[in-house]
C-alpha cells in the first residue's frame, strides 16, 4: 500500500469519519462518552485505522505534563509467561492511551550501566517483576510510581502489588497428589531467590507435614531444562526412599524431570507422578500431558497495568489475588507398587 509523504492529521480523520476535528480529539482522548454516540465514536476510530493516524503524543503530553510510558521490567522474554504478562499489560496501556517499554533483566543481575540514564523523565511509572528487583535498583525504577508483581505484599518497594495466588497453587498440587496416596515427595526448586518461589516451597513443605509419614526432598536447580534434569538425576539416585511424586516449581523444569526419570527407566505417572507450574504450550506438548498450575498471565499484565493506572490517578488498586487453577492432565497417578 502506497504511503503519501505526509502524515494523516486529525482534520483528515474528521473528513473520513463525517465528524467535527472537536470529535476526533474527543473519541482519541477517550473523553467521549456521554457526548457523542457509540457508533460515531466506531466510525472515528475505524477512519484513524484506516487512514493509520496516530495522535501527535508529543504535543498533547506537553499538554498533560506526561510522556502516557509505562516500563516493564520482566526477567527474560525467553518466558512464554512474560510474554502474556506483556501483551495484557500492553492491552490495557493501550486502552488508556499509554505505552509499554520493555526491559528484559539479564539473568539474576542489573545492567552494568543505567540504559535509561533520563529514565524518570521519560517515563510515568514501572511494572516490575520481583524476579527482576536487581535490575530495578539499577535503572533506579524504585524512584517512579511502581507496581510490583509477583513480590511479597508487606516487604514490597512498589506502591501497589499485584499477585498470582501462587500459595494457593501449592496446596492444590499438594493436596492433589496427597489424595492419590503420594507420601515420598521430590521437589524440583527454582534456585531464584524470589517470593514467588519462597512460597512455593513453604505452602508444599507446610501442607506435607500434616500429613503423617511423609517425606520431602529438595533440589535446586537453574530454570532450565538441562538444570532440571541434572538435579532430578541426582536426586533420584540418593538413598532413601525413591518419590513417587515430583513437584515442579514450573513447567519447564518438568520437562527435564520427565528425562531424567525416563533415562532411569521410570514410567510417567506408573512409577512417578509429576507436576509443573503456569500452564504454557509446553505443558500439553509433553507426552504423557502434563498436569499443571494454570496461571493467567495476560490477566496478570491487565491486573498490574491496572494497579498503575490507579497509583497515577491517586485511587486505591483492586485488592486480592488472581486465583489460579490445577489442570489434572495424564502425568499424575496413584503410585505404583513398586
Amino acid at each position: 500500500m502506497a504511503h503519501s509523504s505526509t502524515r494523516p492529521t486529525s482534520r483528515d480523520v474528521a473528513q473520513a469519519a463525517g465528524v467535527s476535528q472537536a470529535a476526533v480529539s474527543l473519541v482519541l482522548g477517550d473523553k467521549w462518552r456521554g457526548r457523542v454516540s457509540e457508533a460515531t465514536a466506531e466510525r472515528v476510530r475505524e477512519a484513524a485505522r484506516d487512514l493509520g493516524y496516530r495522535p501527535n503524543l508529543a504535543a498533547r503530553n506537553l499538554r498533560l505534563g506526561r510522556t502516557r510510558t509505562v516500563l516493564l521490567v520482566v526477567p527474560a522474554l525467553t518466558t512464554e509467561f512474560f510474554a502474556g504478562v506483556y501483551t495484557g499489560a500492553a492491552r490495557v496501556a493501550a486502552e488508556n492511551g499509554f505505552g509499554v517499554v520493555l526491559y528484559p533483566s539479564p539473568e539474576g543481575i542489573g545492567p552494568a550501566r543505567d540504559p535509561f540514564a533520563s529514565a524518570q523523565a521519560a517515563l510515568d511509572g514501572v511494572i516490575a517483576s520481583s524476579m527482576a528487583a536487581d535490575a530495578l535498583t539499577a535503572i533506579r525504577g524504585d524512584q517512579l510510581p511502581l507496581v510490583m508483581l509477583d513480590s511479597d505484599p508487606a516487604g514490597s518497594l512498589g506502591a501497589a502489588t499485584v499477585n498470582l495466588d501462587i500459595a494457593d497453587g501449592a496446596r492444590q498440587v499438594a493436596d492433589h497428589l496427597l489424595g492419590l496416596g503420594h507420601r515420598h515427595f521430590l521437589h524440583i526448586a527454582a534456585d531464584i531467590p524470589s517470593w514467588t518461589f519462597e512460597v512455593r516451597a513453604r505452602e508444599l513443605a507446610e501442607r506435607l507435614a500434616a500429613v503423617p509419614g511423609t517425606s520431602l526432598r529438595t533440589a535446586r536447580t537453574p530454570m532450565t531444562i538441562e538444570g532440571a534434569l541434572a538435579a532430578a538425576e541426582t536426586a533420584l539416585a540418593a538413598p532413601g526412599p525413591r518419590p513417587t511424586a515430583v513437584v515442579c516449581d514450573d513447567d519447564k523444569l518438568a520437562a527435564g524431570v520427565y528425562k531424567a526419570l525416563r533415562r532411569r527407566g521410570l514410567r510417567i505417572p506408573d512409577d512417578v507422578s509429576v507436576t509443573g507450574v503456569d500452564d504454557i504450550a509446553l505443558a500439553a506438548a509433553l507426552d504423557p500431558e502434563l498436569t499443571t498450575v494454570r496461571l493467567d498471565a495476560e490477566l496478570f499484565g491487565e491486573r498490574g497495568m491496572r494497579a498503575l493506572l490507579a497509583v497515577l490517578d491517586g485511587r486505591t488498586p483492586e485488592e486480592g489475588d488472581i486465583p489460579v487453577e490445577l489442570v489434572l492432565r495424564a502425568s499424575t497417578a496413584p503410585p505404583g507398587a513398586s
